[in-house]
């Protein structure tokens, strides 16, 4: 394997492939940081011959788990590619791609996670069951200890650099694929991400906004918190939504936010969760 200059571009057993830039994003881990330092754990090397595990976070939507990933992979001072599964996540896809470069030439295109694979970065494969069967086999020889993945479209064996670290993110709702047994068995441990406590949840609010009301903030931490105890589906990522639509309502026609709050629940959530208002 050999790299040219900028590092965007690696040959492969004579083929050239063009490299995926990495994420940068402003995310940071407000929770529990009990959860971050198991999965800094399951990526660690214990003796020469050891090998990373594969970890996967389960959880409702919402709840935190990309951020979760990435803030710790960024812990770990290495570049983090995000790759968003889908149901039409094709092997191809989850690889290299073929595609027409400007002078109509045929490009080979690494994606994310193969491109984390040659730097030794951090890939979070995220909402990974939402994919098929056929996508996860393309990666079974990674998650065990052979550590690579074999693309047929580019006629090449990829090797994943020693220092490649691997997380998937997986939704726990009904709209997704059931992962086969012997990727099941590839992904471990299972780090469950339930929703936080009051304090942390409103930690998350205000690093989020802010800018926001504290009054606001609170009565809205209030509401998830009355939600979570009847195991509704609500998430901070919903609460951040209501508050800043309240904010912006509050910017276009002066009102108190206590006004707004219970028609921005009803847009965001529908009327349902209108009950859980104190």
């Amino acid at each position: 394997m050999s790299e040219t200059s900028g590092a965007r571009w690696v040959e492969i057993e004579g083929v050239r492939l063009r490299l995926a830039h990495p994420d940068d994003l402003p995310l940071s881990w407000v929770g529990d940081q009990s959860l971050s330092d198991q999965l800094l754990a399951c990526w660690l090397l214990v003796a020469p011959e050891d090998v990373p595990l594969n970890p996967r976070l389960l959880g409702k939507p919402g709840v935190g788990k990309t951020t979760l990933a990435y803030a710790t992979a960024r812990r770990l001072g290495r570049e983090v590619y995000i790759y968003q599964a889908t149901i039409d996540t094709r092997p191809e896809d989850l690889l290299v791609t073929p595609v027409i470069g400007a002078a109509n030439e045929l490009v080979y295109v690494a994606s994310p996670l193969v491109t984390a694979m040659i730097r030794g970065g951090v890939c979070v494969l995220d909402e990974g069951n939402r994919m098929s069967e056929k996508s996860w086999a393309s990666l079974a020889p990674l998650l065990d200890r052979r550590r690579y993945v074999e693309s047929i479209v580019a006629g090449v064996k990829i090797p994943a650099h020693p220092d490649f670290r691997i997380v998937a993110t997986m939704n726990d709702d009904s709209s997704t694929f059931e992962i086969p047994e012997y990727i099941h068995s590839r992904l471990q441990p299972q780090i469950l991400i339930d929703f936080p406590e009051r304090d942390d949840e409103l930690d998350i609010l205000r690093e989020n906004l802010p800018f926001s009301d504290a009054g606001l903030l609170n009565y809205v931490v209030d509401f998830l918190q009355a939600a979570h105890r009847r195991d509704e589906p609500y998430t901070v990522r919903d609460g951040i939504n209501i508050a800043r639509y309240v904010l912006k309502q509050a910017q276009q026609a002066p009102r108190a936010w206590q006004e707004l709050i219970a028609a921005a629940v009803r847009q965001v959530l529908g009327d349902d969760a209108v009950e859980y208002l104190s």
